[in-house]
């Protein structure tokens, strides 16, 4: 009877972990309406910088009006899971320190500056999670007005370490060092 009860304990387990791991299958992100993008660049430090993230498209709405970001609002700067921004060496954002790691990255949009934000939380969906308690680094960027539309949100990270966020009208720069 034992014997039954165990062979019957493990088919059942076996079971059990078998439907998890079915139901665990990942996600094609780039079936989504904003599909996934990632840049990667090695700077002149050494530190191999990462930007993870969803790229919302304009679609003809406004950015600030009927899109995001808004006003003082904290803004995942994409769409889908928040932005993931990783370095594998400690660095300056534009000059302050930030430790190699993962961070999300929040931005708060403004009229001629954004502030960037380097969250703990890296593993977060949006910004419905976010909490400023759990803020590393916030720094300033300059934002300006760019001639050509980016229709899809994009960062560029060139080996100097400056970094962009394109999207519509907006050019949003900060340096890593």
């Amino acid at each position: 009877m034992k014997k039954v009860l165990t062979i019957l304990s493990i088919a059942s387990l076996l079971i059990a972990t078998n439907n998890t791991f079915a139901q665990e299958k990942k996600e094609d992100k780039s079936k989504r309406p904003s599909p996934p993008a990632k840049v990667e660049q090695t700077i002149a430090s050494g530190a191999v910088i990462t930007i993870d993230y969803s790229q919302p498209s304009v679609k003809g709405r406004t950015i600030g009006k009927n899109l995001e970001p808004k006003g003082d609002a904290v803004w995942r700067t994409g769409a889908n899971e928040a932005t993931i921004f990783e370095t594998t060496k400690a660095v300056k954002i534009n000059g302050q320190d930030l430790p190699a790691g993962k961070y999300s990255l929040f931005t708060i949009a403004g009229t001629g500056e954004w502030t960037i934000i380097f969250n703990k939380t890296w593993n977060q969906w949006g910004a419905f999670d976010y909490k400023m308690s759990e803020d590393f680094l916030r720094a300033k960027a300059t934002a300006t007005k760019e001639s050509s539309f980016a229709e899809k949100m994009t960062f560029t990270i060139a080996k100097d370490g400056t970094v962009d966020l394109l999207w519509g009208d907006n050019k949003v720069t900060f340096k890593v060092e």
